[in-house]
């Protein structure tokens, strides 16, 4: 019964952000938001496999529109680290909606073609390029450092849930209606975060960076800082093997999946999605709040990486639809485990005057591998069959977990505590580098 007691203290402290009215308040804006996201993500795929036929065009329009991130990830930190967030964040939300309705009148009016797409979709990788650095940081300005793993927590528990929502919604109102009115209700589910975004208020100020030092500079700042702190390294190794050989399956190739693999339709890919959001929403609630509170972080990184490479082989094998929604509602629990964890612990240890570039690089390093991860599975699928990619994917992942296991051994003693709660943290300083950041631990 401790034990119990102790578990259900723990997942109810990890709604402790919500006390904040503005945190509140933003959050609601972003549930209707996401769940519009997902019903076009959903439909998007769906129009591309509809005009193709083709994974590798399953993974070219997703590359495109992850590719700014790549290039743009870095410049839009220091962006970030100089100004207003909020105001920014209400300037890419804008132009998400712009772009959304754009894509609806193309539908509606069936002149839709996938050069359409993929020139949608850079554009909106430019907005999303500068939006997701902005509001990991806007997610500390809102809740406070000493609470933004909860928040960020948080924030991906509405992301899991509109996951389950939106694609559903999507496979109804793509069946029974068509594609546009997806579309459309996406463009006008930004309303509702824009109008958040407008009323919210918060005391913290990114600190705006003097006029005199240029932004290449500032990015060698926060590069330098990321070369001298290893634990940081490791995080952001562990992001990029989820980006790549996990989000790139169920970012890509569903579609073919559901058609291929299930014999189903637009129905089926939205079952599939919902499948995928049920699982991490479960990990959100219950699992990262637990995980989030061993010491050992690493280990439960490494473990999480085994976890989804084992339940991708179940999947990839799965000719029937119960057993491929068990295999990706499970394997889905691994992934928000270990995001999350990399996330909360990068922002943790960041200084406040570079908090906007380092989580940058993070997105830039981890998720600035999805276009490359979008066309290595569109090609391994279309030219090797889906379920000969998907094991391919498992298999390299379990690689890529043993070698940074085997090669950077620390990881198993590593060890994460708040400076508040744990005389053993220190402050590091970085030689050339602003700010300071907590070391951690090894016994």
């Amino acid at each position: 019964m401790a034990i119990l007691g102790q578990t259900l203290r723990t997942v109810r402290d990890n709604f402790a952000p919500l006390r904040y009215p503005n945190f509140r308040l933003y959050l609601g804006g972003q549930a209707i938001s996401l769940i519009g996201t997902w019903l076009q993500f959903t439909a998007q795929s769906w129009v591309v496999w509809t005009l193709t036929k083709s994974e590798a065009s399953l993974g070219v329009v997703n590359m495109l529109g992850t590719l700014p991130v790549l290039f743009l990830g870095p410049f839009a930190g220091v962006w970030v680290d100089r100004i207003d967030r909020r105001r920014l964040l209400i300037g890419t939300q804008f132009t998400a909606m712009l772009l959304a309705f754009i894509l609806a009148a193309l539908s509606q009016t069936g002149l839709v073609q996938i050069w359409h797409v993929y020139f949608l979709s850079i554009c909106l990788g430019i907005a999303n390029a500068l939006d997701m650095p902005a509001q990991q940081s806007f997610l500390g300005d809102l809740s406070g450092m000493s609470e933004v793993r909860k928040a960020i927590n948080l924030n991906i528990m509405i992301l899991q849930i509109s996951r389950i929502l939106g694609p559903s919604l999507a496979g109804l109102i793509v069946a029974r209606v068509g594609i546009a009115p997806a579309f459309w209700l996406n463009g006008l589910s930004f309303l509702a975060v824009i109008a958040s975004l407008i009323l919210v208020r918060t005391a913290a100020k990114a600190p705006k960076a003097p006029s005199t030092v240029s932004p290449l500079r500032q990015i060698a700042e926060g590069a330098t800082y990321l070369r001298n702190t290893p634990r940081l390294q490791d995080l952001f190794l562990f992001a990029t093997l989820l980006t790549f050989f996990v989000f790139s399956i169920i970012m890509n190739i569903l579609p073919a999946v559901a058609t291929k693999l299930l014999n189903g339709d637009a129905a089926t890919l939205g079952v599939l999605m919902s499948a995928s959001g049920v699982g991490a929403l479960i990990a959100v609630l219950i699992i990262v709040p637990i995980t989030q509170s061993f010491k050992r972080s690493g280990v439960v990184m490494a473990g999480a990486c085994f976890w989804l490479a084992f339940w991708l082989s179940v999947f990839s094998h799965s000719h029937l639809l119960p057993l491929s929604m068990l295999a990706l509602m499970m394997g889905s629990m691994g992934a928000p485990t270990l995001m999350t964890m990399a996330m909360g612990l990068v922002q943790l240890m960041s200084p406040l005057d570079m908090r906007g570039r380092l989580i940058s690089l993070f997105t830039v390093i981890s998720f600035g591998m999805t276009p490359l991860a979008a066309v290595w599975i569109g090609q391994t699928a279309e030219h090797l069959g889906v379920e000969t990619a998907i094991q391919i994917n498992a298999i390299l992942l379990v690689i890529g977990a043993s070698a940074m296991v085997i090669l950077r051994p620390a990881i198993l003693r590593y060890e994460y505590a708040p400076a508040a709660e744990s005389p053993k943290i220190e402050a590091e300083r970085v030689p050339g580098v602003v700010g300071e950041i907590p070391t951690l631990a090894f016994d």
